[in-house]
């Protein structure tokens, strides 16, 4: 896909701020796996996010200095990568997404497809 075609990337919620806070290195792994949605690719390090049924909801995680972040995101609406939640994992007790976090995505989810609704009917001839 040539760059003309890079779809636009929307940030839900606080998940840019979040993003900004992470450390260098994370935000440069992230910002690629982001850039290689915006062109219709998948990353290497993206990953289905469970729970979300298909593939459309994916999650790049990194590790940094013994911490894990994490970046959600989904591809499933047309024409465009909505950035979803980005977040710092805290809990050391196995890999599961915890389940604030989840609620928090689903209704971020939501709030994208309101957004994409309303975008793709004001473009609408």
């Amino acid at each position: 896909m040539p760059d003309s075609e890079v779809r636009p990337c929307f940030f839900i919620g606080a998940s840019l701020d979040d993003l900004r806070s992470f450390p260098e290195p994370v935000r440069q792994t992230v910002g690629l796996a982001l850039y290689e949605a915006q062109r219709g690719l998948k990353s290497r390090g993206a990953k289905q996010l469970k729970g979300f049924g298909g593939a459309g909801v994916l999650e790049v995680m990194d590790d940094f200095d013994g911490d894990t972040w994490r970046a959600v995101y989904t591809v499933q609406l047309a024409g465009a990568v909505y950035v979803l939640h980005c977040f710092q994992k805290k809990s050391k007790h196995g890999v599961a997404t915890p389940p604030r976090d989840l609620a928090l995505i689903r209704g971020r989810l939501e709030a994208a497809r309101d957004h994409h609704d309303r975008l793709t009917k004001d473009n609408t001839p």
